[in-house]
């Protein structure tokens, strides 16, 4: 019986909160949104390769024999490439990194780069199991 009374209290004061709530959001003058002219104040500048990029994959296909594509992309590259682009530090030498068995899934042995048994140790470890395997 306790809890019957005690979930009825519970509901009555939600909604005399709900009630409240309302009321005050009501009484609450309407603030207008603002005036689009300062959202709009500071624009990013515009990359004009940037929008010619955009453009020429909008034209799809005939991208490639269009002139001013072939410059854009020509810059792209450019840039891209320019020596300031890449990393000042080298990226780890392979050995340096967590060893990591490269295997050709149709044959189950590791793939090689053309390097000489002697000089490729992924090679030389799986030659050496399956020569003790024998």
């Amino acid at each position: 019986m306790d809890t019957k009374l005690l979930a009825r209290a519970a509901a009555i004061g939600l909604a005399a909160v709900a009630i409240t709530v309302a009321i005050i959001q009501m009484r609450e003058p309407d603030i207008p949104p603002p005036d689009p002219a300062t959202i709009d104040a500071y624009a990013a500048p515009v990359d004009p390769l940037r929008q010619e990029l955009r453009r020429c994959q909008s034209i799809g296909v005939e991208a490639a024999n269009d002139r001013d594509c072939l410059r854009a992309w020509a810059e792209n590259r450019r840039r891209f490439l320019a020596p300031g682009a890449r990393p000042m530090e080298r990226l780890p030498a392979p050995e340096d990194l967590a060893p990591d068995e490269t295997m050709d899934q149709s044959a189950g042995a590791p793939v090689s780069d053309g390097a000489p048994p002697e000089h490729n140790p992924i090679l030389k470890q799986h030659q050496s199991a399956a020569g003790t395997a024998n």
